[in-house]
């Protein structure tokens, strides 16, 4: 009797179940750095990704099915993006993930991604070789090139006129692509380089590089200094001046929405160009900005921005591809267009860079103490997007 009463349960149980159960979420992954000069940027990365999901459910998921948000942390190196990517993949079930990496990170992890089955989705790295030599069929690019930033530091130069220039750059990939890409490009507008100085991303103290610099400066600084490592540089050339001695200072990933509170009014006049403002004109950002400030009570930054538009983008492969199989969200990504909070982008299929326009900004006086970074020109995608690199040579 007892052998067959649980026949019993177990068989009602077997029917019953298909009846409650609820459908499986599907994973949506951050590879976020928790230690480090970069680490000050990863609650912006963690806030698009998290009111990306929280919309999209809000929408109805895709497929009859949630989103979910699944974040692995790790310490920085290259080794550690990728121990924390193949743990999002292997362990979470994540197929589909986003990021705060360097370039080399993401050249790490972009390696490894056919071997993990998954798509990733950048919404940060900038070198050139990641849609170029070493592109990648599950490897898509949301953010910016280092290319594209290189052709506003020319332009603006060759509009203030400027002909020689010192480069202080961090020891990263993203800083010595754009370092060679500049200094090929000099000869365009007649320039050259007086001082080229690299420091290590961890460095404390900068006062060796000033001190060199300060030494019969260049027309122009140009730098590449991310993170607390910009802030860092930042605070301590102040002490001496340092950026007043020169006619025009650019930079990439130095001023922007993230660093500046902590820069304060050390890097006044100082310019530079990203993917994103919260300012961008349109009625899809305004909606992002008040959403974004409901949820989190400040404006969104251009990090966060990107890590929302990713998700937003594979949303929308899903949905077209009417399946969560990455080769089928691959081939629906390859070529998507849309209308977005940065306007009308398309995820171009020879490379997987996404088209998008470019905000030139450049960092003002708010009061006395305090900096603000704000917008000089929204470049268009046409004007600014890079070729498709003839070394890219991705098979899908």
């Amino acid at each position: 009797m007892r052998k067959a009463l649980a026949a019993t349960a177990v068989a009602l149980a077997t029917l019953a179940g298909p009846a409650h159960s609820q459908p499986q979420p599907i994973k949506l992954g951050v590879v976020n750095i928790e230690a480090g000069p970069l680490a000050v940027s990863a609650a912006a990365i963690n806030e698009g990704a998290t009111l990306a999901v929280e919309t999209l459910n809000a929408a109805g998921g895709a497929l009859g099915r949630p989103y979910e948000l699944v974040v692995q942390n790790h310490d920085g190196p290259p080794a550690s993006a990728v121990a924390a990517a193949q743990r999002l993949v292997q362990q979470s079930g994540v197929s589909f993930f986003t990021s705060l990496s360097p370039s080399g990170n993401s050249l790490a992890v972009s390696a490894k991604l056919r071997d993990l089955n998954a798509l990733y989705l950048d919404a940060t790295a900038a070198s050139d070789d990641l849609t170029g030599k070493f592109c990648n069929p599950n490897y898509f690019r949301v953010g910016i090139t280092d290319s594209s930033q290189v052709a506003v530091w020319k332009e603006l130069a060759r509009r203030n006129n400027v002909k020689t220039f010192d480069l202080m750059m961090s020891d990263i990939a993203a800083a010595r692509d754009s370092a060679k890409q500049f200094i090929a490009g000099l000869p365009e507008i007649g320039g050259t380089v007086q001082k080229e100085l690299y420091a290590p991303l961890s460095t404390a103290d900068y006062g060796g590089s000033i001190a060199q610099l300060l030494q019969k400066p260049a027309d122009s600084l140009v730098m590449y200094v991310p993170g607390t490592a910009g802030i860092n540089l930042a605070k301590q050339q102040a002490q001496f001046g340092l950026f007043g001695k020169y006619k025009l200072v650019l930079s990439a990933s130095m001023v922007n929405e993230v660093l500046i509170t902590g820069q304060a009014d050390t890097t006044v006049g100082v310019w530079s160009s990203q993917s994103y403002h919260a300012s961008v004109p349109g009625k899809a950002n305004a909606d992002f900005v008040a959403a974004f400030e409901k949820r989190f009570a400040k404006k969104p930054s251009y990090l966060a921005a990107d890590a929302y538009l990713s998700f937003i983008l594979v949303n929308e492969a899903i949905q077209k591809a009417k399946s969560t199989d990455v080769a089928a969200v691959r081939k629906a990504l390859e070529g998507l267009k849309l209308s977005t909070i940065v306007g009308d982008v398309e995820m171009r299929a020879a490379d997987h860079q996404l088209v998008r326009p470019l905000v030139v900004v450049q960092a003002v006086k708010a009061a006395e103490g305090k900096g603000e970074v704000v917008v000089r020109s929204v470049e268009p995608a046409a004007k600014v997007a890079p070729p498709v690199s003839p070394e890219c040579k991705k098979t899908s």
